[in-house]
């Protein structure tokens, strides 16, 4: 894999974005949906500690992306931004969902709704770094642009007195 050519790719990529002002991941993951003519849904959930963070799922109709909702909101955006950026990048994986896994994600979905699942494990590792940088791109992006720090503001020193007492 040739990381120059990479960066080029995904830079090409992002000029090509239409990136919401100000940035909002759920808006911005909907226009993806719009441009591949298909519903693209965000669902948070509580994910197994051994398993990956966030996934796609594809249905005949729709797209899903999965994500780890036990987490801070700029690692959910990153998880959400990585499993978009699979989708904008045209990437199919060849994972698809076992009916045990499906059942046990989702009691509630017949299984044979679900045409695809991509994680992980289902993409080549160019095809994963290719959708990490993008995503990288893109956070970086919007937050030279017009995002502040979500992290509150604080000197950290009753924070630090806690610590302290604790040791």
């Amino acid at each position: 894999m040739n990381l120059a050519a990479l960066t080029v790719r995904c830079q090409a990529r992002l000029a090509d974005l239409d990136l919401p002002r100000p940035f909002d991941v759920a808006e911005f993951c909907a226009g993806i949906g719009r441009r591949r003519g298909r519903p693209l849904h965000l669902l948070g959930l509580d994910l197994p500690v051994d398993g990956p963070r966030g996934f796609c799922i594809s249905t005949k109709g729709s797209d899903y992306i999965v994500y780890e909702k036990a987490t801070s909101p700029l690692h959910q955006e990153h998880i959400v931004l990585h499993e978009a950026s699979h989708l904008i990048c045209g990437h199919t994986g060849n994972d698809t969902l076992s009916r045990e896994h499906a059942s046990r994600l989702f009691p509630t979905l017949d299984p044979g709704l679900v045409e695809r699942v991509l994680g992980r494990t289902s993409y080549s590792t160019e095809e994963e770094q290719e959708a990490e940088l993008l995503a990288s791109m893109i956070l970086r992006a919007v937050h030279r642009r017009d995002r502040v720090p979500s992290l509150p503001v604080r000197s950290g020193a009753d924070d630090l007195r806690r610590l302290e007492a604790g040791m």
